[in-house]
């Protein structure tokens, strides 16, 4: 059975820092939650800083993972709720220190008005294919 494939055909308008396409065989599919700037007491990370908040959102992510048995490498998409569009950059940044960024997962951004509380500023959830 062949990988997973990372495809951005040229068709397309180029993308930047995501896979408009991943083709992957699946014998086993884990999805995390949207995974929030909680910390495992249940805490807020980051209050006013979102930084802090996304950072906390990737090892959470990162212990998700890790309890599914599946590493960034095995993720396939991401779906990432900001209150401000305008932190994209940071964003990227730091999923960069956990994505492959040669084989991105495909993505999606959207900005939302608010999360599930006030003081929450970043949301993300993964879908991954374990090998």
């Amino acid at each position: 059975m062949p990988g997973k494939r990372f495809l951005s055909p040229d068709t397309m308008p180029p993308p930047f820092g995501y896979s408009h396409v991943v083709d992957s065989p699946a014998t086993r599919i884990v999805y995390i939650s949207g995974q929030v700037p909680l910390d495992s007491d249940g805490q807020l990370v980051g209050e006013g800083d979102f930084e802090a908040q996304t950072r906390q959102v990737f090892q959470n992510l990162t212990r998700a993972l890790e309890a599914a048995d599946a590493v960034w490498s095995d993720v396939v998409k991401l779906n990432y709720f900001l209150t401000d569009v305008s932190q994209i950059t940071s964003v990227r940044a730091i999923r960069d220190e956990y994505v492959d960024t040669d084989r991105p997962p495909a993505s999606t951004l959207v900005q939302v008005s608010g999360l599930f509380r006030p003081e929450v500023m970043v949301e993300v959830e993964a879908v991954a294919v374990p090998a």
